[in-house]
């Protein structure tokens, strides 16, 4: 009986993950560039030695010369990834707020650090530095970019900036070389341990991308894996109302 509620409680334990994952997509539906986690389950089989061995017979109606193959499951997750797909667009005309469509990150430096973010809601700081809603100067040929006060702002399609006619800068436009080396950091920005290239989209002026989150859909995932987590759970109480049903018969058959 071991087995089962091995089993079982793999089974829980990955669906209690994926509710949380669940969770976290719901509560990020509004947030702009957000991209939402997914998962995959699997089994991971136990295999014996001699399940690995054919069983060759000279005749059709010979015994079998091994015992029957046993193969016990285990589900659990198999991989977490970042679901890219585009997020729709809201124009906003606001000349600051910038959405990308296609492939491609902003550029953003914290504490030194440079993150990559697919969130253009920007502002312009005091000094007139280009900056993020949380205050993170958004890089451009490599360092800051500063406007000009009260100046006409243009950006095109490939991240060039203008202030009154004037090219002051060119964003940092990048994508990453493996977007499994993607690892989200919080406040909307992921990190890169791969390598870079020049990004392939295209930058949208007046725009914002908004979450790729489908509410029904991620409401349908949440049902499914609360009903997928009551069923491993009655599985193990059943298993050990097996087990303890077991213990007392075989007491009292030694008695």
């Amino acid at each position: 009986m071991r087995s089962s509620i091995f089993s079982a409680l793999f089974g829980a334990m990955s669906n209690e993950h994926r509710i949380d994952i669940s969770a976290n997509n719901l509560a990020n539906v509004n947030t702009t560039g957000f991209k939402r986690d997914n998962c995959a389950f699997q089994d991971t089989f136990i295999r014996f030695a001699h399940d690995y061995v054919a069983d060759a017979k000279p005749y059709l109606r010979d015994k079998d010369q091994l015992p029957e193959a046993k193969i016990m499951a285990r589900p659990r997750l198999s991989e977490e990834v970042i679901d890219m797909s585009q997020g729709s667009f809201q124009k906003t005309g606001n000349p600051l707020d910038l959405a990308i469509r296609g492939d491609g990150f902003f550029k953003v430096q914290k504490n030194g650090e440079t993150f990559l973010t697919r969130n253009g809601v920007f502002t312009l700081s005091s000094e007139g530095t280009l900056v993020t809603e949380q205050g993170y100067p958004v890089m451009a040929n490599g360092g800051e970019v500063n406007l000009p006060p009260r100046s006409r702002v243009a950006v095109d399609g490939e991240g060039v900036i203008f202030a009154d006619g004037q090219e002051v800068g060119r964003l940092d436009f990048v994508q990453p070389a493996d977007y499994r080396a993607l690892k989200k950091e919080g406040e909307n920005l992921f990190s890169n341990e791969g390598g870079e290239v020049p990004a392939e989209g295209e930058v949208a002026q007046g725009y914002i991308e908004k979450s790729n989150v489908e509410v029904v859909n991620e409401m349908v995932a949440m049902i499914e894996c609360q009903r997928s987590f009551e069923m491993y759970q009655k599985m193990i109480t059943t298993t050990d109302q097996l087990d303890q049903k077991v213990i007392q018969q075989v007491g009292r058959a030694m008695m």
